[in-house]
């Protein structure tokens, strides 16, 4: 059977599942639009966590991130995996023992104001509405390359499948649809990955054959990706840090308290039956998320040495990196070259015109490399791959059969669509339960609220496919912005909110306006979005990345701490939050039946 045939029918018996789930498990109350009842099993929504919050960027775009970053990727996998159990220790059980349904909900009581959590919602909106903008371009580049439509058709495709299970089936729906979608990724993830470690090193554990030697010979993968790389005048791949050591630390907190931060993924701990099962929950959604996460370093670099070894042929045996008989004619280059050109996500271009792919490195510092290139009759690199592919590429580039290609396609399909979903609950929750009910119509009933609800739902897809299809400027490529606005905005304002039991409602709307302001100013600086009388942004801040080195991919952390200043500031210059506040934060920090200990006891 072809590849097409084969991708068509992997693909379409995963979208059939998804519509069945959400057509069995579709919601009748508010609370289980909301909150899927509250009835969810701590290993189900274990399993339906790892895949809301494994998204696109982690199952498309974190191992190519790796790839081309090497050592510095690490950032990544420190920073969403530090981010998630920042979430479960400190902030998901107390929230579950808060009992609402969403991150305003608990901003507006908590802080005794509505005028909180319409900050609050706006926060979570434009962070949710970002991140939504890389999900929805993620499927219509997975559909553009797998299923030989255009990316703007397989949008559409995407909003049409998200909505039957989403609007209809709203968070009990997304549930167990999400638990179907956790299977297909990492079933996508961890089958090619296996096959492609025992064909380098003759190890079918991914995990440990990155460490392996290979095949044949008594040096390691790494060493071998080492030499390669940095004779074809590359950064060594075991050592190349993500800038300064500074602007890597500050790039991992942004990373962690932006990913505690997001409201889709702190949702889902609302849905099972106690705060044991919160805690409970989080565990089994951390083994599950470690199977992708502790693959992923292993993909990367197993992807760039079969990317290299396609490309140069002595880069896989003995021989001259720069002969010109070890460069890939352009004639014989695979046919998944040929296939990815058509997305635009892999170009090459003949410079010399010599009918052969070099790929060395355009930027590099070695005087030696760059001789040896010239001498072979290089006038700059040939080929550019975009990472994005480095994944839903990878069991093409290793030769594998085509249902493994067409199980990744359906897992890359499952982790976008997974956390689209979630998302879109977030932004429909705050919309009808935060806004319409907490703000502008208390007295809604519950049809009509669960009514406002699906609306909600609906509007937001029709909206996040615009902008898949029409992606603005400075979320083109990037889900940082996100991360960015709920480090800045949200992840303080909820940490205060919980351990601070002083902390008052001019404070927290004064530190979570701060830290966004600061934030999006810095990004939007850099994206080159604003223009003063001609004059780039950028140089209002005295150029780029110049507050102390730091990317505005990582300014995310520096918004947090202006939150967390300016919070304090206020509350010492205001009226600290009312006793029955205080009292409430003491009953959500201190476990049932415990007794509070003084001096006198």
């Amino acid at each position: 059977m072809d590849l097409q045939t084969t991708t068509y029918l992997v693909v379409g018996a995963s979208f059939a599942l998804y519509i069945g789930i959400a057509i069995w498990a579709r919601a009748g109350s508010t609370s289980e639009f909301y909150a899927a009842g509250g009835s969810v099993h701590p290993v189900t929504n274990g399993m339906a966590t790892a895949a809301d919050w494994m998204s696109a960027a982690s199952f498309i775009s974190m191992a190519g991130l790796i790839a081309n970053m090497g050592y510095g990727g690490g950032l990544f996998l420190m920073g969403w995996t530090g981010g998630y159990v920042l979430l479960a220790m400190l902030l998901a059980p107390y929230l579950r023992k808060f009992g609402k349904f969403t991150v305003p909900q608990f901003i507006a009581d908590r802080f005794y104001s509505k005028s909180a959590a319409t900050v609050a919602v706006v926060c979570l909106l434009t962070a949710s509405t970002t991140y939504i903008i890389g999900q929805m371009t993620g499927v219509g580049v997975a559909f553009s390359r797998f299923l030989g439509v255009s990316s703007d058709t397989g949008i559409y495709i995407g909003q049409a499948i998200v909505f039957l299970y989403a609007v209809f089936g709203g968070m009990k729906g997304i549930t167990y649809t999400q638990v179907a979608q956790y299977i297909v990724l990492i079933a996508a993830y961890l089958v090619p990955a296996i096959f492609i470690s025992l064909n380098l090193t003759g190890n079918p554990i991914p995990q440990l054959g990155l460490g392996s030697d290979l095949s044949g010979s008594d040096i390691s993968l790494l060493a071998r990706l080492d030499q390669v790389v940095t004779d074809l005048g590359f950064g060594q791949y075991t050592t190349t840090t993500a800038g300064s050591t500074l602007n890597m630390f500050v790039y991992t907190m942004s990373l962690m308290i932006g990913t505690a931060g997001l409201p889709h993924v702190i949702m889902r701990f609302f849905t099972v039956p106690s705060v044991k099962d919160a805690r409970a929950s989080a565990g089994w959604a951390l083994i599950f998320i470690a199977l992708l996460y502790t693959t992923a370093p292993a993909v990367a670099a197993m992807a760039k040495y079969n990317l290299h070894a396609t490309v140069n042929t002595a880069v896989a045996g003995k021989g001259d990196l720069y002969a010109e008989e070890s460069s890939l004619k352009v004639e014989d280059r695979p046919a998944w070259m040929a296939r990815w050109e058509k997305t635009g996500l892999l170009k090459f271009e003949d410079k010399n015109g010599d009918g052969r792919i070099q790929y060395y490195n355009d930027k590099t510092k070695s005087a030696d490399a760059k001789a040896k290139a010239e001498a072979a009759g290089w006038k700059g690199n040939e080929l550019t791959v975009n990472a994005d592919i480095i994944v839903l590429a990878n069991p093409e580039i290793a030769l594998l059969p085509n249902w493994v290609i067409a199980l990744v396609a359906a897992g890359g399909l499952a982790a976008a669509l997974s956390t689209a979903a979630g998302l879109l609950m977030a932004i429909s929750s705050a919309v009808s339960h935060d806004l319409v009910k907490g703000v502008f119509a208390p007295d809604i009933s519950e049809k009509n609220e669960l009514l406002a609800g699906k609306i909600a739902m609906a509007v937001a897809i029709v909206i996040s496919g615009y902008l898949g299809l029409n992606p603005p400027g400075f979320a083109a490529g990037t889900v940082a912005l996100a991360f960015g606005i709920a480090a800045s905005s949200l992840f303080p304002v909820i940490m205060m909110g919980i351990f601070s039991k002083k902390m008052n409602k001019e404070g927290a709307i004064a530190g979570m306006l701060a830290g966004l302001f600061v934030t999006l100013f810095y990004v939007f600086a850099h994206k080159g979005i604003l223009f003063i009388k001609g004059t780039e942004f950028v140089d209002l801040i005295g150029g780029p990345n110049s507050f102390f080195g730091i990317t505005p991919e990582a300014f995310g952390a520096i918004g947090a701490l202006v939150n967390f200043g300016v919070a304090y500031v206020v509350f010492k210059m205001t009226k600290a939050a009312p006793d029955h506040i205080q009292h409430l934060v003491e009953s959500v920090r201190i476990p049932r039946g415990s007794k509070m200990v003084d001096g006198a006891h």
